[in-house]
């Protein structure tokens, strides 16, 4: 029977591989918690997203509950006035007021805009630091392993 030639591999070539196995574990492993820690620190900026959204919209509802709970009232006074005098005036004072309201009400909607925009800018700046910086490690690592496995190459060669 034909029989496969049993040659041994020399044990610089196994532990030139076994390090070289190693450093591409660590330079992955660098690589997956970089890109870990940006999928973190990208879902906080969706949270805080999300969040302000939500701010945002019950303080809508809020004003808008305001608002029509301040026509009701104008209804029940104008069907209460003893004549047109009455009702023009509980007319011009419910213009005033829900004119002051409305300003009011524009000027915490930019606030929340504005607070929500400065938020995001400044979770989006900090991710993107984060993310070359862990990129820039993970690079870092997987050149020195690189290095690393070269001259243990060269070292297995020039003693093979």
């Amino acid at each position: 029977m034909n029989q496969t030639p049993n040659y041994e591999i020399p044990t610089e070539m196994r532990d030139f591989a076994e390090k070289s196995v190693e450093q591409a574990r660590k330079a992955f492993d660098s690589f997956i918690g970089a890109a870990r820690k940006t999928a973190d620190t990208l879902q906080g900026s969706a949270e805080l997203a999300r969040n302000n959204a939500q701010e945002t919209s019950t303080r809508g509802f809020s004003f808008a509950e305001q608002n029509v709970n301040a026509a009701f009232d104008l209804a029940q006074k104008l069907v209460r006035s003893k004549d047109v005098q009455e009702a023009m005036q509980h007319q011009a004072e419910f213009v005033r007021s829900q004119f002051a309201a409305m300003q009011s009400q524009a000027r915490e909607f930019g606030g929340l805009a504005q607070s929500a925009m400065q938020q995001g800018a400044e979770n989006a700046k900090q991710a993107m630091q984060q993310s070359a910086e862990h990129a820039r490690n993970a690079m870092q690592q997987g050149a020195e392993a690189a290095r690393n496995t070269a001259n243990t190459a060269k070292d297995a060669a020039s003693q093979g």
